[in-house]
């Protein structure tokens, strides 16, 4: 920023003057957030008849494909308008042969929606295959290596599943190299050329998701995913990863997680135009659940603090599981 030094300072400038009472706080707001920013993250169970509590994130279900529309409803009666659906199958196998079926749960979820709010809602599916697979690993495994490019033709298949029930936006988390291209090709080679890629652009590997492997049921069983996963360490890297997406024709690029890494955020928004979307992560929530239940924080202050801080460094789009307490708070403003 530039400073004028030839303009006065104190005591003619005062600053405290744009503080001094809430109208003219709200009126001189440089950040606003609104609830039309947010993607709700709704997790669907195959096999359950009544909703199950996360024991991890307090407040957060999983619902059987008979809850989903309620729940749906409950957040857009709150103003929500985007939801991406995160699938737990009742069966998994080598090869994560329920995420890309005709009948799998996530295939079932998305016409769900589609069939009772048209298009008043965005749904977006998540594609990736560590819910899916036996071994909890994003692709493939090929002895004890995730195997690349045997990976791209499933999760290729899986987008192309999802579109064919009716996803607006498909978002690929895998982190495999090439995804968003083998996707492109598939999508538009099944004539789902107007689908939405959103891709997990610079996914890190972080300790932040555990709550997340708990709820889905998606921990890998034998290693861990940081040979394909970002390392927290390397934020040129990062921004390779989000060039090489939009090379791939990528349609909005993402940072995952979002507070730890709001720098990214704003090295990743002065590079593209590209709609920019962040991901508030499970131990996020879990941390200011467990802060607040202690009395050690204001929850609701808190999460919009929290949330204003990753708008501030330059995202469009929110993914948050505090979407629902954040949309309560702005109607209450």
């Amino acid at each position: 920023m530039t400073l004028d030094k030839s303009s006065p300072g104190f005591p003619k400038v005062r600053l405290r003057r744009l503080r001094k009472n809430p109208a003219i706080r709200q009126l001189l707001q440089e950040t606003r957030i609104s609830v039309k920013d947010f993607i709700y993250p709704v997790f669907v169970k195959e096999g359950i008849t009544t909703a199950e509590e996360s024991q991890t994130m307090a407040g957060i279900r999983k619902f059987p494909l008979s809850g989903l529309i309620e729940e749906v409803q409950e957040c857009y009666d709150l103003g929500m308008r985007a939801f991406i659906i995160f699938g737990i199958p009742s069966s998994k196998d080598e090869r994560g042969s329920s995420a890309f079926s005709k009948h799998g749960i996530v295939q079932q979820s998305i016409e769900s929606l589609r069939k009772t709010f048209g298009d008043q809602i965005v749904v977006i599916s998540d594609v990736c295959l560590c819910q899916y697979t036996l071994s909890g690993h994003c692709g493939i495994l090929r002895g004890r290596r995730v195997d690349n490019d045997l990976s791209l033709d499933l999760l290729a298949r899986i987008a192309v599943s999802h579109a064919n029930s009716g996803s607006d936006m498909v978002a690929p988390s895998a982190m495999m190299d090439g995804q968003v291209k083998a996707i492109r090709e598939a999508l538009d080679e099944s004539g789902f050329t107007d689908t939405i890629i959103m891709g997990y652009s610079a996914k890190h590997s972080s300790s932040l998701y555990s709550p997340f492997r708990e709820i889905s049921a998606s921990a890998p069983s034998l290693g861990d995913r940081k040979s394909y996963q970002m390392s927290f360490l390397n934020h040129r890297e990062a921004l390779r990863e989000v060039m090489m997406d939009i090379q791939e024709g990528v349609d909005i690029v993402m940072v995952k997680p979002a507070v730890p890494y709001l720098d990214l955020i704003r090295r990743v928004r002065d590079m593209t135009n590209l709609p920019l979307c962040a991901y508030s992560v499970s131990g996020d929530y879990a941390m200011i659940k467990a802060a607040s239940g202690q009395g050690l924080i204001d929850e609701k202050q808190a999460v919009h603090e929290m949330l204003t801080s990753i708008k501030r460094a330059g995202a469009d789009i929110l993914i948050t599981y505090h979407a629902k307490l954040i949309s309560q708070i702005l109607q209450e403003e």
